[in-house]
């Protein structure tokens, strides 16, 4: 499930290394002869665990992609200053430039921080949020400029419905940079999460799953 976009109508981690020098006669292991890349944490989505959201958000605070429930499903999630992360979700996705990533917020105070917020789009978001609207608003000088859309300067600000996705907002401190997780010539919303998992695998940092409820 998608969230839906709204504008605002008045203008609106495990990795595998190698030795440097590899034993005489020895060839480095090819692509499919792997172990697993990225870390899966498990985190109840009724009474998230504090200890395993530290454990996600200090990945996000080192860098990382990561992969994250929300109440629309399933979003890639990186810090704001992780231009790494940045980019390979440019790459994975096959993203234009004018592409409008979004800020996954605390609650509205946290969104006018980040975002020009007007009276009209105020009621709007307030009607709405948190749920599964992501509004598309004129970007804060406090969103980097690779980050908002180029000459518009615009950013998505959305408030997810979703304990875990807010634990890690909380805890965090800060909005977590988010884009829908969608591949290029590839359905992944058909399925199960182990699926999910193995096909992102060589793509994320951490997947953060959950149990207590039905997978969407």
């Amino acid at each position: 499930m998608r969230s839906r976009m709204v504008r605002n109508p008045l203008r609106p981690v495990h990795s595998r290394s190698f030795p440097a020098t590899l034993p005489r006669g020895a060839s480095q292991p090819p692509p499919t002869s792997r172990t697993r890349m990225s870390r899966r944490i498990i985190i109840h989505s009724v009474s998230p665990q504090q200890r395993l959201v530290d454990q996600a958000v200090a990945a996000v605070r080192a860098g990382a992609l990561v992969v994250y429930p929300t109440d629309s499903g399933y979003a890639f999630g990186f810090a704001l200053d992780a231009r790494d992360a940045l980019e390979r979700v440019v790459r994975l996705r096959q993203l234009k430039p004018r592409h409008n990533f979004t800020l996954a917020c605390r609650d509205l105070k946290q969104i006018g921080q980040y975002a020009r917020v007007d009276d009209a789009a105020f009621r709007l978001m307030r009607a709405h949020l948190p749920g599964g609207y992501t509004f598309i608003l004129p970007a804060s000088s406090l969103v980097p400029k690779r980050v908002a859309t180029e000459k518009r300067r615009s950013i998505g600000v959305r408030v997810p419905d979703h304990r875990i996705a807010q634990a890690l907002i909380e805890t965090l401190g800060e909005p977590l940079l988010s884009s829908s997780l969608l591949l290029p010539n590839q359905e992944v919303h058909g399925m199960e999460v182990d699926e999910l998992v193995d096909a992102l695998d060589p793509h994320v940092d951490v997947f953060i799953d959950e149990i207590g409820r039905a997978h969407v």
